[in-house]
This record gives C-alpha cells, sequence and structure tokens, in this order.
C-alpha cells in the first residue's frame, strides 16, 4: 500500500490486529521492506506491525528536498497518525535505528530495539584520497572535479546514491545525537555484532550508558547485519523484551 506524507508517496505493509501493541520495523540505509519482514513475520498474528520502504528507498519516493532524520522521523509519526497507531515499539536496523531514535526524542514511544544504530558523528582518519579531495576544494581551477572525487573518494553507500539521497547521505552522517540521548525516557534494548565495522561495538557500549533503561545483547564474532546472521536469536530476544507488555 501507498499513502502521501510530505509531498512523498511511501511504501507500506501494514497487519492491523486489533492489539495494544503496535511494532515497526525500519530498515538500514539502501536496503527495504524486505530486509526486515524475515524479522517482523514472527510477530505479525500476534501483535499490529508496520513496516515500510522508507522514503528514497524501496517502492517509496525519494523526498523532494534533503530531509534530515527528523524529517523522516516526523514523516513515521504523520503515518502512525493515519493508522492509528499509538505508543509504537521502534525497531531499527542502522539508519533505521537512527530515525527511531530521533522518533523516541519527540514522539511517544513504548521501547527501542536498535540494531546496531548509529547515534553519533564517525571520527575517520584522513586518507590519501581525503587529503587529495581537500586539496582540491582549495584550487578553483580544479573545483569542477569535486563531484568526481566524491564519487571516487566517498562510501559505497555514497557512490550509489542520487544526487538528493546523496545530500540526504550527507546530513545523516553529520547529525550528532548525542546530546539528544537524555530524551529518550522508554526502555531500549541494542543489538550488537562484536565485528560490526560500520557502527562498532564500542558505541553501542556509550550508547547503553547514555540511555536510562537500557541493556545490550552482543552476538560474538556477527557484522553490521547481526540481527540476520543470527535472526532466530533476535526474534526470541524481542520477543522476551516486548512480552512484558500487556497485550
Amino acid at each position: 500500500m501507498q499513502i502521501s506524507i510530505k509531498n512523498t508517496n511511501v511504501n507500506y505493509t501494514f497487519y492491523n490486529n486489533n492489539s495494544k501493541i503496535s511494532l515497526i520495523f525500519l530498515h538500514g540505509w539502501g536496503q527495504n521492506i524486505e530486509m526486515m519482514m524475515g524479522l517482523a513475520k514472527p510477530f505479525i498474528k500476534k501483535y499490529n506491525v508496520l513496516v515500510l520502504d522508507l522514503p528514497g528507498f524501496g517502492n517509496s519516493d525519494e523526498p523532494n528536498d534533503v530531509w534530515s532524520i527528523y524529517d523522516y522521523a516526523d514523516m513515521l509519526n504523520e503515518i502512525n497518525k493515519e493508522l492509528k497507531i499509538d505508543n509504537p515499539i521502534l525497531i531499527g536496523h542502522s539508519f533505521g535505528g537512527k530515525i527511531s531514535l530521533a522518533y523516541a526524542t519527540k514522539y511517544k514511544t513504548s521501547k527501542l530495539v536498535l540494531l546496531a544504530s548509529p547515534y553519533k558523528v564517525k571520527v575517520k582518519k584522513e586518507t590519501f584520497k581525503m587529503k587529495l579531495y581537500k586539496s582540491l576544494k582549495k584550487v578553483p581551477l580544479l573545483k569542477k572535479l569535486e563531484g568526481y572525487v566524491k564519487n571516487h573518494v566517498g562510501s559505497t553507500d555514497y557512490r550509489n546514491a542520487s544526487e538528493m539521497m546523496k545530500k540526504i547521505l550527507v546530513k545523516h552522517v553529520n547529525l550528532d545525537l548525542t546530546s539528544e540521548l537524555d530524551k529518550i525516557k522508554c526502555p531500549t534494548l541494542l543489538i550488537w555484532g562484536t565485528n560490526d565495522e560500520a557502527v562498532p561495538i564500542e558505541d553501542a557500549y556509550e550508547l547503553e550508558k547514555s540511555i536510562k533503561d537500557c541493556g545490550l545483547v552482543k552476538y560474538e564474532g556477527c557484522t553490521h547485519y547481526a540481527y540476520l546472521e543470527r535472526l532466530n536469536q533476535t526474534i526470541r530476544v524481542i520477543d522476551s523484551f516486548i512480552g512484558s507488555e500487556k497485550k
């Protein structure tokens, strides 16, 4: 199904069981509904379950302007109003996790499940190519090469994105939510792989300390996609986490 939010068509699937508990699954950057369906399906007969293609991915439109993480959170809130979803449990991977964090700082949220969610600006050591890009910016005659260098120096996510989504990605990675974390009052569960190179386990330790009611489940030897590498375990952990809620 599709719904128009902020002049953007958003593709979603909603399983409405008239439950008092609603789960929302948000995928990571460059992914789509299918990346979360394996995790969502065990819950679709028990709770209300919403899974969507975030704008810019899957069968959803790209935003018409450069959205911030908070714009994505506002979009989700508008969908929740339309579907009469109140006080949801948000389950987000990576980019979807960061949106979940932003949502919980602004809107009523029952619980959070963050799967390798970034939340601060990543500090990178300068490579030769990055230094080259910076030097090019200082030379007016070479400025026309800036776009080419960005496309070849940047991450795979950046290179594969459209011009609009590149701008959104830059805005996303440059947003630090650290100072906002004390606004999150709901119980929060972190699920992380110890071999995550995209969002290292050290970030999870810091996040656990920064959110008042927060716990961490570590998957030894797993990567940024730990939730899929141990899918059955993730389903059991999440089921246990939300099980204390009364249907």
